[in-house]
């Protein structure tokens, strides 16, 4: 079962990278990624999430991985469901983030080319490619502020 999810939520994700950086950038395009992408992982990470920490599949968490601490996250990413849970984590809000960094680079006239290697490096590396596109956005606002 996990190993569907896995798959779906992987195919989910992917579609929506190559909506967001293939396809032109209309409000419908936006809106499949927002709602068919982004919002989608995340009703799947609520939906599984809750079953799994209810005890509803794989029989609820264990002592050690119900703790906020290192041995906790350790334990419930141990199991089939956490590490499914985590990695759909990634893709909801990697995703999200890529839309994010679209949308902010289309309003600064970044051309499309320029965003694919910060779009690649957030797919890929979630906070490097965000951190990339906050240090070369700063720089592009501050020039436009003088301008």
């Amino acid at each position: 079962m996990w190993s569907a999810l896995f798959f779906a939520a992987n195919g989910i994700a992917l579609a929506g990278w190559v909506l967001l950086t293939a396809f032109p950038r209309k409000p419908l395009t936006h809106s499949a990624i927002l709602y068919l992408g982004v919002s989608l992982l995340c009703l799947i990470y609520t939906v599984c999430f809750a079953l799994v920490v209810g005890g509803g599949w794989g029989g609820g968490l264990s002592p050690e991985a119900s703790g906020f601490s290192i041995a906790g996250v350790r334990a419930f990413f141990a199991t089939d469901g956490g590490a499914f849970i985590g990695w759909t984590h990634y893709l909801a809000f990697d995703l999200f983030t890529g839309l994010w960094i679209a949308r902010d680079a289309d309003s600064k006239d970044v051309s499309r080319m320029v965003q694919l290697p910060f779009l690649i490096l957030t797919y890929l590396l979630g906070p490097i490619g965000l951190l990339s596109w906050l240090v070369f956005r700063e720089r592009k606002a501050r020039a436009a502020a003088r301008a």
